[in-house]
Order: C-alpha cells, then structure tokens, then sequence
C-alpha cells in the first residue's frame, strides 16, 4: 500500500465521522420526541381537542400544560373575557415504541382549533334568579329600573323605590333588592341630622312619644293613613354578576312582560265555616264542575260535603315575579258580615249540616287594612278601626259534632277484576253498569264488613246470588254479592272487620269473586274512594 491510498483512506475515515455527527445533530434538533417504555402503564397519550387529533404526549402532564399554553395564546391581546367551546380528551395506551410532540407544537395547534370556536361578543351581564325561573340583563341600571317597573304596577303614586343591597347570608357577592318607603327613608335622613344637631336627642324621644300616643287605641279615623302602605316581592330574588354572549341577554320589555304575565297556578285552599262549593268556586272564577275536576277522590258531585278545614285544590293567577302589598282605606257604610256560629248537634256526625239562619249583613264605618299578592287577596281584611252603623245579623249553622264510621276492603288479598261504572263486555245477564267493584279470589275467602251496622239482607238475591246488605250508621248501605255461604242474619248488628259470609261463584257470575258496593242515599257510588 502506497502513501496515497493511506491518505485516502484516513481522509474517507475523517469524513465518515464527521457525516455522522451531523446526522446524529440533525436527529436531535428536527427528529420528533420518543417514548419510554413502561410496562404495564400508559406511556403514549393521543390528544383531541374539539374532536380534532392534535399530537401525541408522553405523559397526561404534557397535554394539559399544552392546552395551557393554548388559552393563554387565546386571551393574550384581548381585554375582555375569551370563552371557546372546549371538548379535551386524552387517549392513553401502552406502546414499546413511539414519537410524540413537543407541548410546544401541540400548544399551537389547539391554538388554531380554539381560535375557530372562540364565541364572540362576550360582556359583563347581570342574571336575575326567580324561583327556577332566570333572565340576563346588560347593567345594574336596567335590573334596577326593571324591577322598580314591576312594582310601580301597585304603587300608582311612587312612594317606593327599590334599591339593590348584598345579601348579608351569603359568602358570594349576591345582590337582593330592597323595597323602601320614600317618606321613612326621608324621614330617617331627618332623624339622623336632628341627632347630629344639638338637643337632637331630646327631640328625638318627644317625637317617639307623640307616636306612641297616635298607635294608641284612641286614634281617629283622620290619623289613618289611607292608600298603599306596605309593598314588597313575594319571591325570593337574587342578582349576580354573569359573563354571557349579547345574544343571551334580554330586552327590558320582553323581561317586563315575562315576569308579569298571567299564568294558572295551583294552590291549596282550607275549607272555612259557613263555605260552599259554589262560594269557593266564584272566588276563585271556577265554575263547580271544574272544581270537582280538580279534586278527583274528594269531590264526586254539586251534592258532595265538605267540612271546615278541608282542603281543596284551586286555581289562581299568578307571575313569575309576585308582588305582595297592603293598602288601607277608609270606608263609610261598608257592608260586612258578623262571624258565622256554629251549634252543635250531639246525635249528627260531622258529615252533616244545617243552616238554621241565614246572615243578613251590617253597615260600618271603618278602616280596612286588606293584603293582596298581585291583584289578589290574601286571607280576611282587618278592620283597624270601626263604628257599627247597622249590627250584622250571623249566619248560624248546625253541624254534627260524631265522627263518621270508616270503611275497609271486605276481604283480603284478592285480584281486582272489574271497576266501577260502565263496562264493554259484561257477562251475559249482567248489566253493562257496574254499581260496585269485583275482587277476583278463589271460593271460600272471608269476607268481612266493611264497617259497623245492622244486617238488612241476608240471602238470595237476583243476580247477585247469595248476597248481604248492612245498614250502617251513617246512613250508608253496603251489599256484599256471589257468596257462597252466608254467616250472618237479618236484624244482627256486626262490628267493623266481623265475619260475615264466605265468598262464592253464585248468582250472574263469570267466576269466583266477591262483588261489593257502597251506596250513598241508596245512589251507588265508587267504594274504592270510600275505602281506608
């Protein structure tokens, strides 16, 4: 070998290595990231942001600080609150092999998806809560002014203002309005600066006296205030700080009409002395066929009984934003009414009434002190005061002071095999309306009585086979029909749960089962709403 080839040899040596470092140098600076292998671990992590792959990661740690990267390059620039629809989710599996991204780069391809979904026009705004009902307005001003609007509908002659105030209960920053008399906060205002005065203080307690003396029970018709004199939001409300695109937030109309538009709601009425069905029903503006409709199981009729301290459901008008006030007024010849009285009869049940003298009303002079919730009233005006022009004659009833006997399923167990009223496809010979109600249960089932009383019946009857009628105390009558066996006779009162018959298969039946029915002025009537 010559000195040439070991030159050149040496020279190819030299340029093989340096080649080889700026490989090697290429691969560190351009070549992506790899993975270190973990065994039974996740140690490869696919990112999605919107539903878009955005890179690869080697631990859940990197995608987050990446997506951290990707709000703050979002916001940066921009003074005002940047929100952007944002769906992360990161994929782990476990890989022996494999190349992930910088945080850097998968930083800046969020960047460009949350650019794409960044929601525009996003403003400070201020949501109204209204029980579950909720609004959004621009500015403090517009609740305000809504606000002040809604109760301005009762206070005609603007004595009150409404101002917004931080609810003292809350840790966050809520605000709660605050309804205020125009004439107590100026007269506040006066007390204060007559306190900071010299003698202030006396006069403050000379003024507190001739108050005490006007509260007395002495005071003239003419110290009354007449007129509004009490208002305030009959639900709660609460006012907080929002950031909300324009197009979420409300007209100041819209919100007024929402807010104060009729809407049916229903409420629990307790049933007075001396009420009807058809009372209860003008005062409400129902008719009484709608106020039976509403109380299915305690009303079956114009002739049902009701019974002070019932309770009936009804309808009212309401608004999803109630005011509550209270006016006073004077009145000359106001006709009133006494209180009704009731007599008691010992030998009646509480079911039963009479009105043995009717009310004829009387003439006063007095205040009125009458609670309202929107345009309604709420309970019975207070008379403040009062001179009796004409006495009032009472409306006087006589009511049962017994209570009525309670009724229970004549057996037990059973299947119920055919309800009250009409039926499509009665077994031959069996009238296509059915008085009472069936219970399916194999022959030989006790049947007991449904309640006390006195055995009328006790034997065959048509259609019903053997059968019992009992006579009970309350002037109801319950039959017991297809049994096969009869335990009892004619003229023998039985307790309530007493044994009585056995069930059968007799009379137009279609298999075994006790029929049974309550009647009411001998009118069948559905036993089931009569049962306990």
């Amino acid at each position: 070998m010559n000195l040439k080839d070991t030159v050149f040899k040496k020279k190819i040596k030299i340029w093989f290595l340096q080649s080889a470092m700026v490989i090697i140098f290429l691969w560190i600076m351009f070549m992506p990231n790899m993975i270190n292998y973990e065994k039974d671990a996740n140690n490869y992590f696919t990112i999605k942001l919107n539903g878009n792959v955005v890179g690869s990661v080697g631990s859940r740690n990197d995608a987050y600080e990446a997506y951290r990267y990707a709000r703050r390059a979002i916001a940066k620039g921009s003074d005002e609150l940047t929100l952007t629809a944002s769906d992360l989710t990161i994929e782990g599996e476990n890989r022996m092999w494999g190349v992930v991204d910088t945080p850097e780069r998968i930083a800046a391809r969020m960047a460009q998806v949350l650019s794409q979904n960044k929601i525009e026009s996003i403003q400070k705004t201020y949501s109204i809560k209204i029980n579950k009902f909720s609004l959004n307005l621009a500015s403090i001003d517009e609740v305000r002014n809504l606000l002040e609007r809604v109760i301005s509908i009762y206070d005609d002659q603007d004595q009150f203002d409404v101002d917004l105030v931080l609810d003292p209960s809350r840790e966050v920053n809520v605000l709660v309005p605050k309804v205020q008399s125009k004439e107590q906060v100026q007269e506040e205002e006066n007390s204060l600066r007559s306190l900071l005065s010299i003698g202030g203080v006396d006069q403050m307690f000379r003024e507190s006296a001739d108050s005490a003396d006007v509260e007395g029970k002495y005071k003239e018709f003419s110290d009354f205030k007449n007129g509004l004199v009490e208002i305030d939001f009959n639900d709660k409300i609460e006012i907080v700080e929002s950031y909300l695109p324009a197009d979420k937030l409300a007209n100041p109309d819209t919100a007024f009409t929402d807010l104060t538009g009729d809407k049916e709601k229903e409420e629990v009425y307790e049933v007075q002395t001396g009420d009807t069905l058809s009372s209860i029903a003008t005062h409400h503006n129902l008719t009484v066929q709608q106020l039976i409709e509403m109380n299915p199981g305690k009303l079956q009729d114009e002739l049902s009984l009701i019974r002070e301290h019932d309770n009936l459901t009804v309808t009212v008008p309401s608004h999803e934003l109630s005011v509550r006030y209270v006016r006073q007024e004077e009145k000359d010849n106001e006709p009133y009414e006494d209180t009704v009285k009731k007599v008691n009869n010992v030998s009646w049940f509480t079911t039963e009434q009479k009105v043995i003298q009717e009310a004829v009303p009387g003439l006063r002079h007095c205040v009125l002190k009458t609670s309202y919730v929107d345009n309604r009233v709420v309970g019975t005006p207070e008379a403040l005061k009062t001179e009796i022009r004409t006495a009032a004659v009472p409306k006087v009833i006589e009511i049962g002071t017994i209570t009525p006997p309670s009724y229970i399923k004549p057996i037990s167990g059973g299947r119920l095999s055919s309800g009250f009223g009409k039926r499509a496809r009665p077994t031959k010979g069996a009238s296509t309306y059915h008085k009472g109600v069936d219970w399916a249960t194999p022959v030989g089932t006790t049947v007991l009585a449904s309640s006390a009383g006195t055995v009328t019946r006790a034997g065959w009857g048509s259609g019903y086979g053997y059968c019992v009628y009992i006579k009970h105390n309350d002037g109801r009558e319950t039959r017991y029909g297809h049994l096969s066996k009869i335990t009892c006779k004619v003229g023998q009162k039985v307790e309530q749960g007493e044994k009585i018959a056995l069930s059968g298969n007799t009379g137009v039946s279609s298999g075994p089962h006790v029929h049974f029915e309550i009647r009411v002025n001998d009118k069948p009537v559905n036993p089931l709403e009569y049962l306990n």
